[in-house]
């Protein structure tokens, strides 16, 4: 019988720049208390669920989310950088309202020239992104074939996988479309994924 990995990729809690709809990026914000609130709110949610392992983005919101998380647990959270939001550059510590549409503008000319490069103007491509994400959930999907896995990750990078996938497209899933503490619950055998649910995950219908 085919042995799988089950993973929760999860976002972390709300922060300050988030409340102010700041592009935080790499930037290292922590949680706020509503931030704490909300993971401590999940960790009930998923006190049924046997976690053998917990890994983190190595940014201090996604970090601490996990240590809420997987407290009752008494696991130790692993941070890695592959699991970090997407580098924004110059556009960080700035408006969301004001500069998505630029961004959303520029990733989309990258990916319609199809220019093999890892940025453009500083900005992390969704293939540069896909480039550490998924070479790193395929080692801890065969690391841990027949287990349960935690990951703490970020929106902007959580929607990349999901289109990546063929969840959704970039019309039906556009930035901002995952909430915080949403999550994707997924299988894989180190090959392939198959997600078996989506909680604050808000897909649009065209």
């Amino acid at each position: 019988m085919q042995k799988y990995c089950t993973i929760y990729l999860v976002r972390h809690g709300e922060t300050d720049w988030n409340k102010k709809k700041l592009i935080q990026g790499i930037t290292d914000v922590p949680l706020n208390k509503k931030g704490e609130k909300q993971a401590k709110e999940l960790a009930q949610k998923l006190t049924h669920v046997r976690f053998d392992a917990v890994f983190s983005s190595d940014l201090i919101r996604a970090k601490r989310t996990a240590e809420i998380i997987s407290l009752e647990k008494k696991l130790a959270v692993k941070t890695t950088k592959a699991l970090r939001e997407r580098y924004f550059s110059e556009f960080e510590g700035k408006s969301y309202t004001k500069y998505n549409q630029e961004i959303v503008n520029l990733l989309k000319s990258y990916r319609l020239a199809a220019i093999n490069k890892k940025n453009i103007k500083g900005l992390e491509t969704d293939g540069a992104m896909m480039g550490r994400l998924l070479p790193f959930l395929r080692e801890v999907a065969v690391g841990y074939l027949g287990k349960t896995v935690l990951l703490l990750s970020h929106g902007g990078i959580m929607r990349s996988f999901l289109i990546h996938l063929g969840f959704a497209s970039y019309e039906t899933l556009p930035s901002g479309s995952i909430n915080n503490l949403a999550y994707i619950k997924l299988r894989s055998d180190g090959v392939d994924f198959f997600i078996e649910e989506t909680e604050g995950v808000n897909r649009k219908s065209l």
